[in-house]
């Protein structure tokens, strides 16, 4: 009871059981460390100011009965709704000094620029948990969560990536940088519900979250997740808000809402008593400060304090009267009173207090220091004055004091009552003081200074912290936030001189901006060619600064995946000669990936082997590797194998290509690569498909559907899909392949569309559906003439003939089909696609009584073979040859 009495005032450590002379029992003893000043709970709340706690007891016990509920087992959902000034801070405080010692509380507020802060309430609460100081460094960071979480559960250690991710300390490269961002940040929620639902197991835990109208997204949805899973935990969820926010949990059976009304009749009357005495002649007062005060508690207590400080009130053992109430000058709102009782400050009492409402709700006694200009004890002097006045109270902290205002209209007026130039000027020192304080934890402030400086006229000090708070979003996931931070920070820079100092920096924003468009807008939005457009641009004005290379990938890797081929492929020049004009081996190998995979796409096979093997050549992984990140993450030595192994495929070499296949899937398990494991997986998938090896296309499928699900890649996980469909329809169950394919088609972007295509047309032209398979042909022979998408050309081709012997044994078209698939084949040097179209047309002949014709036509193409005799196709060639010569 004591250490609960004085908490935040004594610090409690247990010395353990210790015998006393005269008791049979040993005794437990505490050594006691004072660390604040020497008040009670009911000191603390005189001095904030706060009145006898009245017409507010029914709610009371309403919290308290669903706090014994959920000790009991039964979580519980209580959300205090009501206007500004109504008492929702104040039935929380009270709430708070009755919750019994065995119960953990944990506690965050939103702020009113909170929204555009991700993850802020959030970040306050997991300092508190884990006991993260400003100082602590990185290190001392992730030794106190990793002690917290082994304490708490070891089954835990899985969700420290993420928490280190969030929290901003992650030691070396972040192994979720290439996670999708809502995965992420799913799996970021989910971390920390276990974290909540674990600790309730050792003792009921009480989550309060306070003025949710200043909620962010991320917030938000950690309270959505925490509403859907604490019904059978020990867990009380206490929040509260205004009533223009709303949210979806009023359906759930342990959910209650508590409205609170103005103060009505007697709990008014109470009030009154307790703010002025019970004399019969204060009666008339009273009811005019019933009637304009509406009952709302806040603007009674401010109405009140304004007649003592105008002298219409006076106390002298008693309350008396001054004036005639016809005298009275009462302003008709509390933002009036407030700002009559801010005017009647001294000039330098109200400088300091619209000081600290520039800092915010909370003004670190330190960070007041730091910006005031007035001698200590005149400053000691003001906020003691200020306290006495009841515009703030005092909050002591660990290791600092806090000075909090009363409540958010205070802080509100008080803002507003600064002129715009003076604001601008406090923002900017709040600003510098920051930035002197924590000169090392900058990257713990940076939406505070971000705040700050776009509301000061440092536009470049806000441009700077707008980007790197919007660099942070980014690396928590929240690509919307960092969007809105690297806007608006492109936006300011306009209003700086012309200079290449200028266009340099706008630059760099951009090439941050793009990724960000990318993970919220999709690869191939529009918003992301006008970003990386926007960057090109910028370099052409600077003369070619480094930064054009990434620039030039990221707008290629957006025509690429659009399937605008022939710009994807121009572009890749243009890497290519930037890269030979730096003399860097490190970019040279992008370069010559981007020509090898826009090649292949293309059906120029012979020049993507050509540029993927020097790209291999090139490739170290020790100088490539740190690169990855700025290439959408993927390694240059894995993508080049994958890439060369699908190439050698196409050329006919099919056993190199397997080769190649496994190199690259070794290279990114030796990486520890799990975006790398993914492309290998699903580019060696793609290659069993063409070697049609059913059974190891499925294995690979479920391989790389198990890896994408654990670490969110949804792009291999739609590929995962539709491979599985095919190898499923491959085996025979065609129907159920249809579906899976078509499924994992509808979410595929266009450059991989046309094998998948191709595919699902073999499987509806087998099972009869030659309508559909008819559709899926003629999308993909339209992809290639209208994009340059020719890998599957001669294929598509060549299954349009057997479509047409099926639908009306037109031997004359089908044989045309054949012949213009062998025609694409040789051109492309494909000569697997060469050898299926063969066997095709060699059928038609042999059916059609030119068995000699087809025999001589397919030992040719048979013949150039040198290897991959054991893969489907060329052992279905040599039965065919077989049957021919017999």
């Amino acid at each position: 009871a004591t250490q609960r009495l004085c908490e935040g005032y004594f610090e409690f450590r247990a010395l353990g059981p210790t015998a006393v002379k005269g008791l049979n029992a040993p005794v437990e003893v505490y050594e006691v460390m004072h660390v604040g000043p020497l008040r009670t709970h009911f000191q603390l709340a005189a001095r904030r100011g706060l009145t006898k706690f009245v017409g507010r007891e029914h709610e009371l016990d309403q919290i308290r009965r669903a706090l014994e509920q959920a000790t009991s087992g039964h979580g519980q959902i209580v959300a205090v709704m009501a206007d500004a000034g109504t008492g929702k801070s104040r039935l929380f405080y009270e709430f708070k000094a009755t919750i019994p010692s065995e119960c953990k509380v944990l506690e965050a507020y939103s702020v009113s620029h909170g929204k555009a802060s991700a993850w802020l309430p959030v970040l306050e609460l997991l300092r508190k948990y884990f006991e993260i100081a400003d100082a602590d460094d990185a290190t001392t960071r992730r030794g106190k969560v990793g002690a917290v979480l082994a304490a708490l559960d070891s089954a835990l250690n899985d969700a420290t990536p993420y928490l280190f991710s969030l929290l901003g300390i992650v030691e070396g490269p972040d192994q979720l940088a290439q996670m999708d961002p809502q995965i992420k940040r799913q799996r970021t929620l989910d971390a920390i519900k276990r974290i909540f639902s674990r600790e309730s197991l050792k003792q009921p835990l009480v989550v309060i979250f306070e003025d949710l109208h200043w909620i962010d997204e991320q917030t938000q949805a950690l309270l959505d997740l925490l509403a859907d899973s604490i019904a059978n935990a020990r867990v009380l969820l206490l929040v509260n808000y205004r009533p223009e926010y709303s949210h979806q949990w009023s359906s759930k059976s342990h959910y209650v809402q508590i409205g609170l009304s103005p103060l009505m009749g007697d709990n008014v009357a109470a009030m009154l008593a307790t703010l002025l005495g019970e004399g019969v002649e204060l009666n008339p007062l009273k009811r005019l400060i019933t009637q304009r005060t509406g009952g709302n508690p806040f603007f009674i207590e401010e109405t009140v304090q304004t007649l003592f400080d105008e002298g219409a009130l006076v106390r002298n053992g008693t309350v008396k009267v001054a004036r005639s109430l016809s005298q009275l000058r009462l302003p008709p709102t509390v933002q009036g009173i407030l700002a009559a009782r801010i005017d009647r400050l001294s000039a330098h009492q109200k400088e300091l207090l619209q000081m600290m409402a520039v800092i915010g709700r909370e003004s670190p006694l330190a960070l007041i220091r730091e910006m005031n200009v007035t001698p200590e004890a005149q400053l000691e002097r003001m906020l003691a004055e200020l306290r006495a006045a009841e515009f703030i109270y005092e909050q002591p902290t660990t290791p600092d004091t806090e000075f909090v205002f009363k409540h958010a209209l205070t802080e509100e007026v008080a803002y507003n009552s600064l002129l715009i130039e003076r604001r601008k000027l406090l923002h900017e020192r709040a600003g510098q003081a920051l930035e002197a304080l924590f000169a090392d934890q900058l990257d713990d402030h940076l939406n505070q200074l971000a705040h700050h400086y776009s509301h000061s006229d440092n536009i470049e000090k806000a441009v700077e912290y707008l980007g790197r708070a919007g660099q942070q979003a980014m690396q928590r996931s929240a690509h919307a936030d960092a969007i809105g931070n690297l806007s608006s920070a492109i936006e300011l820079l306009q209003h700086l001189p012309e200079s290449p100092e200028r266009i340099q920096r706008e630059l760099l924003l951009h090439l941050t901006f793009g990724p960000a468009l990318m993970a919220i807008k999709g690869f191939i939005a529009p918003e992301v060619e006008r970003a990386y457009t926007r960057a090109r641009e910028l370099c052409e004005r600077l003369d070619n600064p480094p930064e054009l290379f990434p620039v030039l990938y990221g707008l290629r890797v957006v025509y690429y995946l659009r399937g605008e081929l022939r710009a994807a492929y121009e572009l890749a020049q243009r890497l290519l000669s930037r890269a030979q004009g730096m003399h860097d081996p490190a970019l040279l190998v992008f370069a010559h990936l981007a020509l090898g995979d826009t090649s292949y796409s293309m059906g120029e096979w012979l020049v993507a082997r050509e540029h993927l093997e020097m790209a291999i050549s090139l490739y170290d992984r020790e100088r490539h590797r740190p690169l990855a990140s700025r290439y959408l993450g993927l390694d240059a030595g894995i993508s080049s194998l994958s890439y060369l192994a699908l190439t050698l495929s196409q050329l006919g070499y099919p056993d190199q290509a397997l080769r190649k296949s496994n190199e690259a899937l070794a290279l990114a398990q030796a990486l520890s690569d799990p975006l790398g494991v993914a492309l290998a997986e699903a580019f060696g998938g793609g290659l069993r498909q063409l070697r049609r090896d059913a059974r190891a296309t499925q294995e690979a499928a479920e391989r790389l559907n198990a890896l994408s699900a654990e670490h969110g890649f949804p792009f291999f996980l739609t590929w995962a899909t539709t491979m599985r469909g095919c190898a499923i329809a491959e085996q025979g169950r065609n129907e159920e392949g249809i579906e899976k394919m078509r499924e994992g088609l509808a979410a595929l972007n266009r450059t991989t569309r046309p094998q998948y295509l191709c595919l699902l047309a073999k499987a509806c032209i087998e099972t009869g559906r030659l309508h559909d398979g008819l559709s899926a042909l003629t999308e993909a022979l339209a992809l290639a003439d209208e994009h340059e998408l020719r890998a599957y050309e001669a294929e598509a081709n060549r299954l349009m003939g057997d479509l047409l012997l099926k639908q009306n044994s037109n031997t004359a078209e089908a044989q045309s089909c054949f012949q213009r698939a062998i025609q694409i084949a040789r051109k492309q040097s494909g000569r697997s696609w060469e050898l299926r179209a063969t066997m095709s047309l060699a059928r038609l002949l042999r059916d059609t009584n030119r068995r000699d014709e087809a025999r001589a036509m397919l030992a040719e193409i048979y013949n150039w073979f040198t290897e991959g005799f054991d893969t489907a196709d060329l052992k279905d060639a040599k039965a065919l040859l077989d049957e021919l010569d017999a």
